[in-house]
């Protein structure tokens, strides 16, 4: 029996993998994308169990508006919040608009949909909900304050969920990968560098991470999908999933 896949964030790395995986499986897909051309090559090949949503998780009348179009078509079996984003600078640096976005990405977007979902979800029965965030959410970095704070509240989120849905067959896993190959660097926001910082611990960190590279960023997304997935066919699935060897250090 196929499965029915809701997936933010699906147009590279961790994300696009998932919904690679869960296609080859026969199962159906909507894979929601800022930029929908980003999988026309799934969708000539898989076109009728993916489906392709624009969507701006921050926005969220948008949101609400394409779960319930999905909602519509069939039951939602399974929940991968992938979309997100990082911000490096000091926290000072930030401005409100930067902090607010940080926010709105990585801890109230996940939460309006897990929300959004939860009753369908326990009164079919079941289903699971991977949160892809990062080890962010265990340790801090001095350049990324509103991330953690983020994450970390993630993390509480999805535990106190957890406990008051699992008896109804419904499993939140928090996914902590550690660096990954992906492009998420070019997708990291920077802000304006001030002297202060620039000779202090804060710009050092800054510096290593604009560096960074395929040698710091060691990880395998492909392998780290397959590790994701395969939580949601085990009974019951880990509350909190670490991927990477300097992640589970």
């Amino acid at each position: 029996m196929s499965r029915h896949w809701f997936i933010t964030g699906a147009s590279g790395g961790l994300g696009r993998h998932l919904v690679a995986l869960a296609l080859a499986e026969g199962d159906a897909v909507v894979a929601t994308v800022r930029r929908p051309n980003t999988l026309s090559a799934l969708s000539k090949t898989d076109g009728e169990r993916l489906m392709v949503e624009p969507l701006d998780v921050t926005d969220r009348a948008h949101v609400n508006r394409v779960i319930a179009r999905c909602r519509a078509r069939g039951r939602i079996d399974l929940v991968v919040n992938n979309a997100g984003r990082g911000l490096i600078g000091a926290t000072e640096e930030m401005t409100d608009a930067q902090v607010q976005d940080q926010i709105a990405r990585n801890l109230m977007a996940p939460m309006q949909i897990t929300r959004a979902l939860l009753k369908p979800m326990r009164e079919q029965g079941g289903g699971r909900i991977l949160q892809i965030a990062s080890v962010g959410g265990q340790i801090a970095l001095p350049v990324s304050s509103p991330y953690h704070a983020a994450t970390w509240g993630l993390e509480g989120f999805t535990e106190a969920i957890r406990q008051a849905v699992a008896e109804c067959g419904v499993y939140l896993t928090m996914v902590a990968p550690g660096g990954m190959r992906t492009a998420c660097q070019a997708g990291l926001q920077w802000t304006t560098e001030t002297p202060g910082y620039r000779d202090a611990t804060v710009g050092r960190v800054r510096r290593w991470i604009e560096g960074a590279d395929d040698r710091v960023y060691t990880g395998d997304p492909a392998k780290r999908a397959r590790a994701s997935f395969d939580t949601t066919t085990s009974a019951p699935p880990p509350l909190r999933l670490t991927l990477g060897s300097e992640a589970y250090d």
